[in-house]
């Protein structure tokens, strides 16, 4: 890539009161090897030191531009708004989350695999999840793969690639051609969208950690852990998408998995949320998969339900005497 000139990147964080990370996130773009790029970063009306921080950077590089909400967003409303302020002049772009940051190598990586693989649309790396390195590779060497085969071997072998949106660099016609990047009903569009996009497009990876991502009580991912959120999103993007990607058979069996997984994972909760200190919780919890299971066209069957709570509790009594 030194002998042709550096395609043109806009980099994207969408910040709301994030004083404690923003300033690092801010430096591991400067220090980015990769010189051909904005950084627009987007203000949700933070009422902390958060745009103080972001402008003093943009006062110090041109390259960097802060813009400051009118009105507050919700989360996904506000990474849509981020994404619509990339430039048109762009081939790519590259969310980094404010609390996440980039390795020095990351962009120049990045770009050179989307560079010489043009089919390719979404490129990913290994990345380090607070203290672990994790995410799955395509098999080295390879810096490419159909998205279809992709699709396939997430939704039958459940391999983990795209991570978290800091986790990838996206050709931006794809965001550009959309009203809206991100399903705002879906707290996994991030996830939904890669399946969208490699409907007709193909998937690079470089074998290298490139970025980083934090974990701490105040994201979005612990609420998602907490909550168990990822669960009827993953019924959702299987419905929408699975029979793009498998036979019928194939997806038939993939889905009744994933949606006895999905009542086993409410029984253990039915039989936790009973004890004192959870049943506080126990409301938000249940009115939350309730509305999940009605988007997603079901009632609550409360007999699968309660034989899901059974089967933890057995497993529970048989754990006890086995230790006992």
């Amino acid at each position: 890539m030194d002998s042709k000139p550096q395609p043109f990147v806009s980099i994207v964080t969408p910040v709301y009161n994030t004083e404690k990370y923003i300033a690092e996130c801010i430096e591991s773009v400067l220090s980015q090897t990769y010189t051909n790029w904005e950084y627009i970063i987007v203000d949700n009306q933070s009422v902390d030191k958060t745009n103080e921080i972001a402008q003093y950077y943009a006062e110090k590089d041109k390259r960097i531009r802060v813009y400051n909400n009118e009105n507050f967003l919700n989360m996904m409303q506000n990474w849509n708004h981020a994404i619509s302020q990339i430039s048109p002049k762009s081939k790519y772009f590259k969310v980094v989350h404010a609390d996440d940051w980039l390795f020095p190598e990351c962009i120049e990586k990045m770009v050179e695999v989307a560079e010489e693989n043009p089919s390719v649309g979404i490129v990913g790396s290994y990345r380090l999840d607070e203290n672990k390195v994790n995410l799955d590779g395509l098999p080295y060497p390879s810096h490419a793969l159909p998205g279809h085969q992709v699709c396939r071997l997430i939704l039958l072998h459940g391999l983990h690639l795209f991570g978290s949106p800091t986790s990838l660099l996206i050709r931006s016609d794809l965001a550009l051609n959309r009203e809206k990047f991100y399903n705002e009903s879906n707290i996994q569009a991030d996830t939904e969208v890669c399946f969208d996009i490699l409907q007709n497009n193909d998937f690079g990876f470089v074998h290298q950690v490139l970025t980083f991502t934090r974990r701490h009580n105040e994201t979005v991912s612990c609420f998602a852990t907490e909550l168990g959120t990822w669960r009827p999103a993953k019924l959702l993007i299987l419905k929408k998408y699975g029979r793009i990607y498998l036979t019928e058979e194939e997806f038939d069996e993939v889905y009744k998995t994933a949606f006895n997984q999905y009542y086993r994972f409410l029984g253990l909760h039915l039989f936790r949320l009973r004890k004192k200190e959870f049943r506080q919780r126990r409301n938000e919890f249940y009115t939350y998969h309730k509305k999940a299971l009605e988007d997603l066209g079901y009632p609550v069957y409360w007999g699968k339900l309660f034989k899901a709570s059974l089967v933890v509790l057995y497993n529970h009594i048989l754990s006890q005497l086995r230790i006992g």
